[in-house]
C-alpha cells in the first residue's frame, strides 16, 4: 500500500454537532468550551450551506456561495471558529458535493433558472439531465393521483399548489415550458435527471466539470482561504462520476487539508490508496468494535429463533439479491433505463466503426438490472476495482443463464472505463445497494438487530479477538488518520441501544421466552418483524417512561415497516397491519404485562449492556484512528434512525455532571468518555502504535487489551458469562513498568478482578 502524504493538520479527536435552525453556530459556539472540558480536539460541523427553509439537517443545499443564514450564516461560523481557535481546537466541516435541493424551486436560483431557459441556461451544465429522454424537457414527478387541475398559470409563475415554477421569457401554456410537471409514480421509470438515491427533490449536480466544480465550492474555498475552516467530511463519494479526481481537486483547494470519506466498505473490502484522504468515516470500526463485544455462542440459538419466527430458514445474500433487484425494477428502474440508452448510444458508435450486433433494449435493461443486484459491493473505481465487476458479471450469469448472450456485449461495454455506460453504471449501483440493503433488508432481519448497522454485513454474527487485533494492526499501519465512529446522523440504532441488544447473544434462551411472551400479548401479523421491533423497544425503553418515548417508538415502527416494505410501503400502506403494530407500541405504556416482560428482561439484562457501552466507548476512543463521539453520546445514547438521532441534546446538563454539579445514570459513561479523549489529546504520543496484550487465566477470553505506545486500553467482553466465575486469577501480561488507571487513579499488577473492580475497562499509562 502507498503512504500518502500527511494532511496539513490532523485531529485528536472530534465532536459532531448538527446544527439547524434550532441550534445554530452560534449555539455551537457556546458550546465548544465545554467540548474542550470534555477532552474533544476539534469540533466536527454538520452540513451548513444554505439549504431548503425549515431543513433541519442541511443535506439539501440549495446554494453554494453562503452559510445558511437560518443556521448562523457567515457570522455564526467566525464564532465557532474564533471560539475553537482561542481554545487550541480546530473546525471539521461536512459537505454535500452530489446534490442540490430542488423541492422549492425558487430557493435554488441555479434550478430555477434551468427550468426557466432550459439548455439555454448558463446552469444547464451543471444539472446531469438526459435532455433527449424527455423530448427537451426535465421531468418532474409532483403531480398527486387525479390532480392534474391544480395546476394553474398565474402572476408570471406556474402553480401546483404552494409549489411554484418559472414561466419562460415570451410564454403562457405549460406546453412550451422547459419541464413537463408529471404525476409521482412516473419518478419509477420515466424520470431524466439524476437524484440523490431514489429522492425527487434531490437533483444530481456535475462536480466532474471543473467550472462547476469552482462554482459549487466557492464558499469552501473562502472558509480555507480566511482559515475558517481545519478539514472537510464528504458525504458520499460513491455518488461522484470520478471520486479520485474529486479528491484531488478538493485537494489543491484546500491545501492539502484533512478529509474524511463517507465511504461504505464491504467484508474484505479496502479503501483505495490511490485516493486523497486520511480515511473513512468509521462505519467499518463499527462494525468491528460491535463485533468484538457480540457473542459467537448466540448465532446458531438467534438462527434458530429467526427461523422459527419467519417460517423459513432465512438466506441473508439470496434476500439481498432480491431486494437490490426489486429496486433496480422499481424506484430506481429510471436509472437503469438511463444506462440501458447509453448503452445503445455506445453501441451504436461502434456499429459505425463496424462493431457487431446489438441486443434489444429489453433484454440490456434486464441485464443491467441483474448486474446491479448482483453487485459485491457499492461501486468500483475503473480501472479500480475491475475485479469487483467482474465477480457481478460471474454471479449474474449464474443467476441469469438466459441472458448470457447479453452480458456477452456489455462485458465489453461495461470495461470501457471512458465510456459512458461504465461510468454511468458505477454512480449507479451504490444507490441499489444502499436502498436493497440499508433501507430495506435490514428491516426484514431480526436474527441480531445491533449488527443492522450501516457499513456491516449481518451475516457476519461476530469477530474473534485476534481477528480483531490483526485489523486494528493494519488499521494502524495504513489508515491511523481515519474517523472512529459508534454513532451518526444515520445508524440506524444508537450506541447504547445497540449494547442492550448485543446483550441479547448471551441470553438468547431468556429473550426467545421473552418475545414469546410479548408477542402474545401484543401480537403483530409479521412475528418476525416483531423481533425487529421488539429489540427496539428494549434497546430504547426505560421504567421511567421518558415523556416522548411514546411517540418516538411510533415513529421508528412507521418507519421500519415501510422501509421493509413486504407488508406496507410508504406509498401504499396497508392501514389494517400498521393500526396492529402501532396498538403493540402503545402496549409498552398502557399494558401492565408487556411493562412486566420488559422490566424483567431490562433488568437482566441492564448492567450487562452498560459494561458493552463502556467497552464499546473505550474501544472507539482509543483503537487507531481519530474518535468521533456524536452529539450527546458521552452519556447513553438511546436514539433510533433519523430523525430521532437528530434530537436535541442537553449540554447544559452535560456541563453541570462534567462539573461534578449534577447526577446522572451514565456519569461513568461521560467518566470514560472524558478520561480517554483528554488523554489521546494531551498525549498524543502513547498513541502511536497498535501492540495486542495478552491475558492469562481462566477467563482470558473475557478481555480485549492493546498498548497504543504507552496508554494500554483494557475492556471487558461477555460479561454476562464472565459473571458466572469471575475473573478468578487472570492477570494481563503486562509490559515492564509500573502501570496505573487513569479512571480510578489505581496502581495495578495486571490482575483483572481488581482492575476491573470499580468499572469494566481501564485505560492504564506508566506512573513515570
Amino acid at each position: 500500500m502507498k503512504h500518502r502524504a500527511p494532511a496539513t493538520r490532523t485531529p485528536h479527536s472530534t465532536y459532531r454537532l448538527q446544527v439547524s435552525p434550532d441550534f445554530t453556530l452560534h449555539d455551537a459556539a457556546r458550546v465548544v468550551p465545554y467540548l474542550h472540558d470534555l477532552g474533544v480536539d476539534w469540533v466536527y460541523l454538520s452540513p451548513i450551506l444554505a439549504s431548503e427553509p425549515g431543513s433541519t439537517h442541511g443535506y439539501d443545499v440549495v446554494a453554494f456561495d453562503h452559510i445558511d443564514e437560518e443556521r448562523g450564516g457567515e457570522a455564526g461560523l467566525a464564532a465557532v471558529s474564533a471560539e475553537a481557535k482561542r481554545l487550541g481546537m480546530g473546525v471539521l466541516v461536512d459537505i454535500v458535493p452530489n446534490h442540490v435541493g430542488v423541492a422549492t424551486p425558487a430557493e435554488d436560483p441555479w434550478w430555477w433558472d434551468v427550468l426557466k431557459l432550459g439548455r439555454e441556461s448558463e446552469h444547464a451544465n451543471a444539472f446531469d439531465v438526459d435532455w433527449a429522454a424527455g423530448d427537451g424537457k426535465i421531468v418532474i414527478p409532483v403531480i398527486g393521483d387525479d390532480d392534474e387541475d391544480a395546476i394553474t398559470i398565474g402572476g408570471g409563475e406556474v402553480r401546483y399548489h404552494d409549489q411554484r415554477f418559472p414561466l419562460a421569457p415570451g410564454t403562457s401554456t405549460l406546453e412550451e415550458q422547459h419541464y413537463e410537471l408529471v404525476n409521482w409514480r412516473t419518478a419509477d421509470d420515466g424520470l431524466n435527471y439524476r437524484r440523490f438515491f431514489a429522492v425527487n427533490t434531490l437533483a444530481a449536480v456535475r462536480v466532474e466539470d471543473p467550472e462547476v466544480f469552482a462554482e459549487t465550492h466557492v464558499e469552501v474555498k473562502r472558509w480555507f482561504d480566511e482559515g475558517l475552516v481545519d478539514g472537510l467530511r464528504v458525504d458520499h463519494p460513491d455518488g461522484l462520476r470520478d471520486p479520485k479526481r474529486y479528491l484531488d481537486d478538493l485537494a489543491a483547494l484546500t491545501g492539502g487539508a484533512y478529509v474524511l470519506v463517507e465511504k461504505i466498505l464491504e467484508p474484505g473490502e479496502e479503501l483505495l490508496d490511490s485516493w486523497a484522504t486520511s480515511g473513512t468515516t468509521g462505519y467499518d470500526a463499527l462494525a468491528l468494535i460491535d463485533r468484538v463485544l457480540t457473542d459467537p455462542a448466540g448465532e446458531a440459538p438467534l438462527t434458530a429463533l429467526e427461523d422459527r419466527l419467519r417460517g423459513e430458514s432465512v438466506d441473508w445474500h439470496r434476500m439481498v439479491h432480491d431486494n437490490k433487484r426489486a429496486v433496480a425494477d422499481g424506484i430506481l428502474h429510471s436509472e437503469v433505463l438511463r444506462i440501458t440508452r447509453e448503452v445503445g448510444t455506445y453501441l451504436d458508435g461502434r456499429a459505425a466503426d463496424g462493431g457487431g450486433s446489438r441486443p434489444d433494449e429489453d433484454s440490456v435493461a434486464d441485464a443491467v438490472g441483474e448486474l446491479l443486484a448482483c453487485f459485491p459491493v457499492y461501486r468500483s473505481y475503473l480501472p479500480e476495482g475491475r475485479e469487483h465487476l467482474d465477480q457481478a458479471f460471474a454471479a449474474a450469469r449464474d443467476s441469469r443463464p438466459d441472458l448470457a448472450t447479453t452480458y456477452d456485449v456489455l462485458e465489453a461495454v461495461l470495461h470501457d472505463e471512458w465510456g459512458q455506460p461504465a461510468r454511468r453504471f458505477q454512480q449507479t449501483s451504490g444507490m441499489v445497494m444502499a436502498k436493497g440493503v440499508e433501507d430495506c433488508s435490514f428491516y426484514r432481519w431480526s436474527r441480531l438487530t445491533s449488527l443492522n448497522e450501516v457499513g456491516g454485513d449481518p451475516s457476519i454474527f461476530s469477530v474473534g479477538v485476534d481477528d480483531f487485533h490483526a485489523a486494528m494492526t493494519a488499521r494502524q499501519a495504513h489508515w491511523p488518520d481515519a474517523m472512529v465512529t459508534l454513532s451518526t446522523h444515520d445508524t440506524k440504532r444508537g450506541e447504547d441501544v445497540r449494547a442492550r441488544i448485543t446483550a441479547l447473544a448471551e441470553e438468547p434462551g431468556h429473550w426467545e421466552r421473552a418475545l414469546d411472551e410479548l408477542l402474545q400479548l401484543a401480537p403483530v401479523p409479521d412475528p418476525g418483524f416483531g423481533s425487529l421491533l421488539w429489540q427496539a423497544v428494549l434497546g430504547a425503553w426505560t421504567a421511567d417512561h421518558l415523556p416522548d418515548l411514546r411517540d418516538r417508538l411510533h415513529g421508528y415502527a412507521e418507519k421500519a415497516m415501510r422501509e421493509a416494505g413486504d407488508r406496507t410501503t410508504w406509498t401504499e400502506p396497508d392501514e389494517a397491519y400498521e393500526a396492529q403494530v402501532h396498538a403493540a407500541v402503545d402496549a409498552v405504556f398502557d399494558d401492565e404485562g408487556v411493562q412486566r416482560v420488559l422490566l424483567d428482561l431490562a433488568t437482566r439484562i441492564d448492567e450487562p449492556a452498560q459494561a458493552n457501552s463502556l467497552a464499546a466507548k473505550l474501544l472507539a476512543i482509543t483503537i487507531p484512528g481519530v474518535p468521533d463521539v456524536y452529539q450527546g453520546s458521552e452519556l447513553w445514547e438511546t436514539s433510533l434512525v433519523d430523525p430521532d438521532n437528530r434530537r436535541p441534546v442537553d449540554f447544559d446538563h452535560r456541563a453541570a455532571v462534567l462539573a461534578g454539579d449534577a447526577e446522572d445514570d451514565a456519569a461513568a459513561k461521560l467518566h470514560v468518555t472524558c478520561s480517554a479523549l483528554t488523554l489521546r489529546r494531551d498525549r498524543p504520543e502513547l498513541f502511536t502504535s497498535y501492540t495486542p496484550v495478552t491475558a492469562s487465566g481462566d477467563a482470558a477470553g473475557h478481555v480485549v487489551a492493546y498498548d497504543r505506545g504507552g496508554a494500554i486500553a483494557v475492556v471487558t467482553r461477555l460479561p454476562v458469562g464472565l459473571a458466572a466465575s469471575g475473573w478468578g486469577d487472570t492477570a494481563l501480561d503486562l509490559p515492564e513498568g509500573q502501570w496505573h488507571d487513569v479512571l480510578t487513579g489505581l496502581d495495578t499488577d495486571g490482575r483483572l478482578a481488581d482492575l476491573l473492580a470499580t468499572h469494566p475497562v481501564a485505560l492504564l499509562v506508566r506512573k513515570d
